[in-house]
């Protein structure tokens, strides 16, 4: 059985078992819950964990919290229940939609009168 799965939109889900299409729009980027949905999807089709062969997931590009959660679970799964992600038995690399933007932290100053 192969899992798919699609966190690439933000406001969207997606999730196929075999022929079976299950989708999750949510109002905001932080009501998306995709562990939650997946294991629903999994209980609801009498599906468990062990009967997944293969996974394949979208890796962008797309938003970029959605898209590295969605990857991250997939390339999870698959190293865990020892099975290919993509066609491979080696994680898959995220591609975003646009490059991250990430400052460096800012240090705190302390002021000694």
């Amino acid at each position: 059985m192969i899992l798919y799965i699609d966190t690439t939109n933000s406001l969207k889900t997606i999730i196929e078992i075999n022929d079976m299409r299950f989708v999750q729009n949510y109002s905001s980027p932080r009501e998306q819950n995709t562990l939650l949905f997946i294991d629903r999807v999994l209980k609801d089709n009498n599906v468990n964990l062990n009967d997944i062969t293969s996974i394949k997931v979208n890796p962008g590009p797309g938003s970029f919290t959605g898209t590295r959660v969605g990857v991250t679970i997939a390339n999870t799964l698959a190293q865990s229940l020892n099975i290919p992600i993509n066609g491979k038995k080696t994680p898959i690399n995220v591609n975003y939609e646009n490059p991250p933007n990430i400052t460096k932290p800012k240090t705190a100053r302390v002021v000694i009168k």
